[in-house]
């Protein structure tokens, strides 16, 4: 009899039905999550230095941030750890004498970013970044943030937000690195993001206008992404769920999907049709 009720049980239960839509829903949601293109390894630029040629390539303009390049270096890519050790050996005189080239090769860029010439630009600040010596954090941080405003120019956002983040974690009261950091994280939609810079903002600069309209403005376009994402992926998931239970009979129809007012969670009760 034992044998007998063993081979019955075979057939899924109600709640074996549930589990296993519940489990590949799980999976389904993991697997959504990764963002689109994780494996992309498009090259890069590779020298920003001013003396080195410029190929017509060398940024990327269309790809809305440099992405990394594991075959060479970026082109803006500056070595602290070279350059601090051979800041040990400068005298005083070499670190102010290399902080005036620096200097210079900053106002160069700034003429240029006023002619227009962004990617030049650039190119001067990267120059300035690999010739200022560590000890003068406030030159180095108006540099990072001003190759940031080239970057922005250039439609390089995701690496003009590094740059942003180099200048904060140098000046950690910089206002414009946050605004402009802040504007580039909201041209990437990564609003979440700007909203906490903005927030930031007021913090250092109670009177800033800009952030105080974005304060104001950026949580009910959070609230809209939120939703329109929550609908897109219900959407998927009832997908999901119909190609799972076709097998057994049954359908989403089957299961009514519960909101909690309190937590806006959800929950899902399985419910036979009737015939």
């Amino acid at each position: 009899m034992a044998e007998d009720s063993t081979q019955k049980s075979k057939l899924p239960s109600n709640e074996e039905i549930i589990d296993e839509l519940t489990k590949d829903i799980s999976d389904f949601a993991i697997s959504e999550n990764v963002p689109a293109g994780a494996t992309n390894t498009t090259p890069v630029s590779k020298d920003l230095n001013s003396d080195a040629p410029t190929r017509d390539d060398s940024f990327d303009e269309d790809s809305g941030g440099a992405e990394d390049d594991s075959s060479a270096k970026d082109e803006d890519y500056i070595d602290e750890v070279a350059l601090k050790d051979a800041e040990v050996t400068y005298t005083e005189e070499d670190k102010k004498r290399l902080q005036k080239e620096a200097l210079e090769a900053k106002e160069s860029g700034n003429e240029l970013f006023r002619a227009g010439e962004f990617r030049p630009a650039a190119q001067k600040y990267t120059l300035a970044l690999r010739t200022c010596p560590l000890a003068f954090p406030a030159d180095r941080a108006a540099l990072f943030c001003n190759r940031a405003a080239c970057k922005m120019k250039l439609e390089l956002l995701k690496s003009g937000v590094e740059d942003c983040t180099e200048a904060i974690a140098l000046k950690p009261d910089y206002v414009k690195a946050f605004l402009r950091r802040a504007g580039m994280y909201e041209r990437l939609e990564k609003l979440d993001e700007a909203l906490a810079d903005y927030k930031e903002i007021l913090k250092l600069d109670p009177g800033n206008k800009d952030a105080y309209a974005a304060t104001m403005r950026l949580p009910g376009e959070i609230n809209e992404r939120n939703e329109k994402m929550k609908t897109e992926m219900l959407g998927k998931l009832k997908e999901l769920g119909n190609m799972v239970l076709r097998p057994f009979g049954l359908s989403t129809d089957n299961f009514q999907v519960n909101q909690d007012p309190n937590s806006g969670g959800y929950s899902i009760n399985f419910q036979q049709n009737s015939k």
